[in-house]
C-alpha cells in the first residue's frame, strides 16, 4: 500500500500527521517528498547509510581556449545567460541554443548539481530525502528519482508514507502519481479552502483516490463546514478533524511526534482517524 499525505498549501500540519501516521504503522517506510524544504528526517534518531548525487539539469560550459568571443551565443540565448563566452549559472536554462550556433565548437552542456539523495536508517526501517542545492532545479525530476531508489528497500513493509510537497506544482504531480490513496491535509481558512480545492482537482484530474482531513478544525467552524460541504458535493470522504491543540507546538520544538502525548487532544484525534482509514478505506 502506497499513501501520499499532501496539502494544497504550506503549513497545514501535513508533516506532524504524515510523522504520526509512520509511527502508528511501525515499520513503514517512509519518504520525504518535500525535496524543497525536507524536515521529516528530523523526528528521527537514524544513520544516513548511503547518499547518492542527483543532476536534474544542465548548463552551458565554455571553452576559453576556443572561444573567440564572436558574441553569437549572445544573439540567440533568450535568457540572457551568456555574454561574450561567459555564463551565469542562475539565468543558464540549459537549452543548448548557444551550442548550435557556436562556430569554434567552443561550448558544451554540462551536468549541473541538484541534490543529494539519502538513506537514513530508523530504529524501524528506513527513511529516504534529499537536500537541494540552492537555487537547484528539476523538482520534479528529483522525487521521481527518490520514489526510485524506495522501490528496492520496500522488503516486507505493508505500507509506504509519502510526505509530499504543499502546492499542485512539478514536484507534487511527481508525488502523487503512483500512489493508490492520497490524504489531503487542510485548514479551515479561506486560502486553506481555495487551495485544498486546488490540489483535490489534481488528483483528480490524474484518477487517485483522495480522503480528506481538517487540522485545526476548530479555530473556524464556519469554514469547516465548508470544506464539509465541498467533501460531500464530491463525494470525497472526509476522514478526520483534528482538533487545535497547543501540544503540537510542543511536539514539534521537541522534534516527538504528537502520538506520543498522553494528553493530548490532536494525537487521540489522529489515532482515530488512522483506524477509520485502515478499516475503511485502505484494507490493511
Amino acid at each position: 500500500m502506497r499513501l501520499g499525505i499532501i496539502s494544497g498549501k504550506g503549513g497545514t500540519g501535513k508533516t506532524t500527521i504524515a510523522t504520526s501516521i509512520a509511527e502508528l504503522e511501525k515499520g513503514s517506510v517512509r519518504i520525504d517528498a518535500d525535496v524543497e524544504a525536507s524536515n521529516m528526517y528530523l523526528y528521527y534518531d537514524g544513520e544516513d547509510r548511503d547518499k547518492e548525487y542527483f543532476s536534474g539539469s544542465q548548463v552551458a560550459h565554455v571553452d576559453t581556449n576556443l572561444c573567440t568571443q564572436c558574441g553569437l551565443c549572445n544573439e540567440v540565448c533568450k535568457f540572457d545567460a551568456i555574454d561574450l563566452g561567459k555564463v551565469n549559472e542562475l539565468k543558464c536554462e540549459g537549452c543548448g541554443a548557444c551550442t548550435i550556433v557556436c562556430p569554434e565548437k567552443a561550448i558544451d552542456l554540462v551536468e549541473e548539481k541538484t541534490a543529494d539523495i539519502y538513506r537514513t536508517e530508523i530504529p524501524d526501517g528506513n527513511i529516504f530525502r534529499a537536500e537541494m542545492e540552492i537555487g537547484g532545479d528539476g523538482s520534479g525530476l528529483l522525487v521521481s528519482r527518490l520514489r526510485q531508489k524506495t522501490e528496492k528497500h520496500v522488503g516486507n513493509s505493508t505500507i509506504t508514507i509519502l510526505d509530499g510537497s504543499p502546492g499542485i506544482g512539478c514536484s507534487v504531480i511527481a508525488s502523487i502519481t503512483g500512489n493508490h490513496w492520497l490524504l489531503i491535509v487542510t485548514e479551515p481558512t479561506k486560502s486553506g479552502l481555495e487551495d485544498f480545492i486546488r490540489v483535490y482537482q489534481l488528483t483528480e484530474h490524474f484518477n487517485i483516490p483522495a480522503m480528506v482531513c481538517v487540522n485545526k478544525y476548530d479555530i473556524n467552524e464556519e469554514v469547516t463546514l465548508d470544506i464539509e460541504g465541498y467533501c460531500k458535493e464530491n463525494h470525497i470522504p472526509l476522514v478526520g478533524k483534528i482538533p487545535f491543540d497547543e501540544t503540537v507546538v510542543q511536539s514539534i520544538n521537541e522534534l516527538k511526534p504528537i502520538i506520543y502525548y498522553e494528553n493530548s487532544k490532536a494525537n487521540q484525534a489522529i489515532r482515530h482517524m488512522w483506524n477509520r482509514m485502515k478499516e475503511d478505506y485502505l484494507n490493511i
